[in-house]
């Protein structure tokens, strides 16, 4: 399902586009990570060392002291510490989200964040966003949108005006329940905060254990030269439910095109063996979709898996050819049913005042 508007005067940069810094959400004992912080903190060491060899890392806590200790072999101006209270990790949900209008003034969008449709609790994190305003570790034009719930996970963008989402994310009524059996209104939001020309609905796939009702960057991702990378079944070497949910993916994609008109150039991810929660049992969302796009590399999650990790290497080596493919383990990360990509939210470095 696709339409099309008119512009407004500004628009979303690709995440490929020049970045400054990026925020990380440091994980403590008030968080779901409680149980297993260590094996939570060293994911998150290693995290933060490959954003800060491509950008300044941004890492806020309750209490930064103790991670300064822990990141001290970081230079010194490769990082910001902020103190300032959170719920949880999931920065790319309730980060800013930066655009920038037609004169080059860039626009700090600070949406409402509920926790994915009320599924835990969000307070401190929705506010996350103003707080650093405040603390004047961010320069822009705020704009308070926190009427509208929207998650980073759940959009993305070419920087030229075409989003892809997913109907099972924004249309779902524990988010906005106003507009949310009306796709037509949620595009006008989009086309005027966000400067969307033409919005892609997929229709279809989901990773098995997803908290977010179906986040477009756990399934499919825009990239350079008009590209999307997205999960499907044809990499898997058994039958299973994961890729039965994924059956159509390509499909649906094959139909979709940019603003101007031209199809997308598709590459099928691999999936992860499936990866189960040692608990209870339940598979767990990993997926090689969430992966981040810094200055000059792309940081991808791993999990453990050398043929399935080298692959998804490799298909990130075609999407992006001028990029430095780096992986990061984060067999730590999805047991809390979020990756990489989920973990972080990039800004400009025009909205940093240093």
């Amino acid at each position: 399902m696709t339409n099309e508007h008119t512009t407004g005067p500004v628009r979303l940069p690709a995440e490929w586009e020049p970045q400054g810094a990026v925020i990380v959400a440091w994980p403590h004992a008030g968080t779901d990570w409680a149980y297993m912080l260590d094996e939570a903190e060293a994911c998150y060491v290693n995290l933060v060392h490959a954003i800060s060899r491509h950008a300044v890392a941004i890492v806020i806590a309750p209490d930064t002291a103790p991670i300064k200790e822990k990141l001290a072999d970081i230079e010194a101006g490769r990082m910001i510490f902020f103190d300032t209270p959170t719920n949880d990790t999931w920065t790319r949900d309730y980060g800013v989200i930066t655009t920038v209008d037609d004169s080059g003034r860039y626009i700090l969008n600070d949406f409402g964040f509920n926790a994915w449709g009320g599924k835990f609790e969000s307070s401190l994190d929705n506010g996350v966003t103003r707080r650093m305003l405040d603390a004047g570790l961010l320069a822009g034009v705020y704009r308070d949108l926190n009427d509208f719930i929207l998650e980073g996970g759940s959009i993305e963008s070419d920087g030229k005006g075409t989003l892809l989402t997913t109907t099972s994310c924004l249309l779902t009524p524990t988010r906005n329940a106003d507009v949310a059996d009306k796709p037509e209104e949620i595009e006008k939001v989009l086309a005027e905060t966000l400067g969307a020309k033409k919005v892609l609905w997929l229709d279809r796939g989901a990773m098995l254990g997803d908290d977010t009702d179906g986040h477009i960057d756990t399934i499919a991702r825009l990239a350079p030269y008009d590209t999307i990378l997205y999960c499907g079944p044809g990499w898997g070497t058994d039958p299973s439910e994961q890729s039965e949910a994924l059956q159509g993916v390509g499909d649906a994609l094959k139909e979709f095109t940019t603003a101007d008109g031209r199809p997308f150039n598709l590459i099928e991810l691999p999936l992860p063996d499936p990866i189960y929660d040692k608990d209870d049992g339940h598979q767990l969302p990993a997926t090689y979709a969430n992966f981040l796009i810094l200055n000059d590399a792309v940081l991808l999650p791993v999990y453990g898996q050398p043929l399935n990790d080298e692959r998804a290497v490799m298909a990130l080596k075609v999407a992006f050819p001028d990029h430095v493919i780096e992986t990061v383990d984060c067999r730590a990360l999805i047991r809390q049913h979020g990756s990489l990509h989920c973990a972080t939210m990039q800004v400009p470095r025009e909205v940093l005042p240093i």
